[in-house]
């Protein structure tokens, strides 16, 4: 889609430090490029959507193990108290690529800037600090990593999966 961020980055119009970390049928997982912090991901849909409801059964049917899967990853990626998971699809009030933010969060982090939740990411794009694209390079390596590792399925109190 012409003029899409999420779009130029994942057809590489646009450099996107760490590359694709992860992908499936339907989804494509990358390190954030936004100021939220080393080990965010985004987990977004390789075809361009702008909201859930425009998501295809097969689409839907992928996302919600991959963002426990990807939770997982930014988990060990980071010591994380908490990882946030995010929807977003606006950008100056308009639909944008739909994608979900995946962000590791420790008390260190909220401490820093006195706020969580939304507020700290509100806090977080008003400082703007940006990361070295080194450190993305780096912390994608590890993230392709532990995407590689066979996950174990999540049983339920009757011992079903």
């Amino acid at each position: 889609m012409i003029g899409c961020v999420a779009c130029e980055l994942s057809s590489g119009e646009r450099d996107l430090p760490g590359g694709l970390i992860h992908r499936t049928g339907f989804w494509l997982v990358e390190h954030c490029i936004g100021p939220l912090g080393l080990g965010t991901l985004i987990v977004k849909p390789e075809r361009h959507v702008t909201s859930m409801a425009g998501l295809r059964e097969d689409e839907a049917a992928e996302l919600g193990p991959l963002l426990r899967r990807a939770s997982s990853v930014v988990d060990k990626l980071v010591d994380a108290d908490q990882v946030y998971n995010c929807l977003c699809s606006h950008a100056g009030g308009v639909p944008v690529h739909l994608h979900f933010v995946v962000q590791p969060v420790t008390k260190a982090l909220m401490s820093a800037f006195e706020a969580h939740g939304p507020s700290l990411q509100v806090a977080m794009f008003s400082a703007g600090d940006q990361l070295d694209p080194d450190e993305i390079e780096d912390v994608a390596a590890r993230a392709r990593i532990l995407f590689a590792v066979p996950t174990t399925p999540v049983t339920g109190p009757n011992g079903t999966v």
